[in-house]
């Protein structure tokens, strides 16, 4: 039987035929082979794919839906606009802000690694374990044709002027796991006082330097920061949707689990994680993957409440002495992925922490298409069943206050740019 994969810009499965059918004359064979590559194989119901390679066996009698679905003058003026908001694979600048820590290094690794990167920055203060200079400069040895470039500023410059105009100018993508971590003894408004400041000195420089990137937020506390810094860049007149929080690591975390329970592949298990991204606002919605799904219901709350906990998990395995850096580095990374694919018009669908509507908050986890704009769509959280829907009016409690908090210092704050 032939080959059959999904097309993630619709969610429809092709033969090779028709995929390349549709495509021909829009793009370049090369950029067609490769999209390919990346479209994930249908599976029988004994989980094998159909097939070897591309169009091995008779192709299929059906047309693309696409082109059966749309007039032909419809379908060639979507293909027109389409061809011209995709950018060419590995055209994109990339900077990591807080890129010689913990997590910084190994997210700042991973994108160098993207095709999509054409362009790494990796900027730091000079107090980082490391100088960004030479993490630059280890990652510039790769076999990638990223180029990777090192940028430092001193402590207590502001963040506007010390990241000069060559370190974000022309950027498509912020990712900024900077921020301190929690201590003992310290709250969360404590830890939120400190990490808004700084979250703040760098969404201000995005601002003035690169105001149409995305910038993706891993500050904690996510669930008052990311509102914080929407809420500023609306007041400046900027696109608050610009503004990501990086909730990835949850819906990982959630695949991994489920896959150690099941014994299956965590990469063909996707949990999408709801609510925000700290304690009981995470909110794993198993019903919605077929794996987890058939767990026995008896463990799902204790496999829920391990998805939640799971960051203090790994604390205690470095005994105090580090969190979850290398995860979330790899968490953050597939985020940057999806967004660069979608900025090249091969959307992707990733939940994350954004300005949102499909509940009564207005910032929101859910499932968020990603497109030539960055957010092309908030998508609704679907059906849950009746643990779930207990679950979420305890999230979204929870989630209420924390968002009011970003809201507070964002009436009480302005972006200097």
């Amino acid at each position: 039987m032939a080959d059959r994969r999904v097309d993630p810009d619709d969610g429809a499965a092709y033969t090779w035929e028709e995929f390349s059918a549709y495509y021909k004359g829009k793009y370049k064979k090369k950029a067609v082979d490769e999209y390919w590559e990346e479209c994930k194989p249908v599976k029988t119901k004994k989980g094998k794919a159909k097939g070897e390679g591309k169009g091995k066996g008779k192709a299929e009698p059906k047309a693309k839906a696409k082109v059966k679905a749309e007039p032909k003058a419809k379908a060639k003026a979507k293909a027109k606009a389409k061809a011209k908001a995709r950018k060419p694979p590995g055209a994109f600048k990339v900077c990591v802000c807080g890129g010689a820590g913990g997590i910084g290094q190994p997210l700042s690794m991973f994108m160098a690694l993207d095709p999509n990167v054409k362009e790494l920055s990796v900027f730091d203060l000079n107090i980082a374990m490391v100088p960004p200079a030479g993490v630059a400069a280890d990652l510039g040895h790769l076999d990638k044709k990223s180029e990777v470039k090192g940028y430092v500023a001193e402590v207590g410059q502001p963040a506007v002027t010390a990241l000069d105009e060559e370190c974000l100018k022309g950027c498509n993508l912020v990712l900024i796991p900077a921020g301190m971590p929690r201590k003992p003894g310290q709250t969360r408004d404590d830890l939120f006082k400190i990490n808004a400041d700084i979250a703040k000195g760098l969404v201000e420089a995005c601002g003035k330097h690169c105001p149409e990137a995305i910038i993706a937020l891993i500050v904690n506390p996510v669930n008052s920061i990311v509102p914080a810094m929407a809420e500023l860049y609306k007041k400046k007149g900027l696109d608050p949707t610009k503004i990501v929080g990086v909730t990835t690591l949850d819906c990982v975390r959630a695949s991994k689990f489920v896959g150690q329970i099941t014994g299956k592949n965590p990469n063909f298990i996707n949990v999408p994680v709801i609510g925000g991204h700290a304690g009981v606002t995470i909110m794993p919605v198993f019903s919605q993957d077929k794996t987890a799904a058939s767990i026995d219901k008896d463990k799902i709350a204790e496999l829920d409440k391990r998805v939640q906990d799971a960051g203090t998990e790994v604390v205690n395995a470095k005994n105090g002495k580090g969190s979850a850096t290398l995860s979330m580095g790899y968490a953050g990374a597939r985020l940057g992925r999806s967004i660069l694919a979608g900025l090249a018009g091969r959307r992707r669908v990733e939940c994350a922490y954004v300005k949102s509507d499909i509940t009564d908050l207005p910032y929101f986890t859910s499932k968020v298409l990603f497109g030539e704009n960055g957010v092309q769509k908030v998508l609704p959280i679907g059906e849950l069943n009746e643990y779930e829907t207990t679950r979420l009016e305890e999230a979204k409690a929870a989630l209420k206050l924390e968002i009011e908090t970003g809201m507070k210092y964002a009436e009480a704050n302005e972006l200097n740019c």
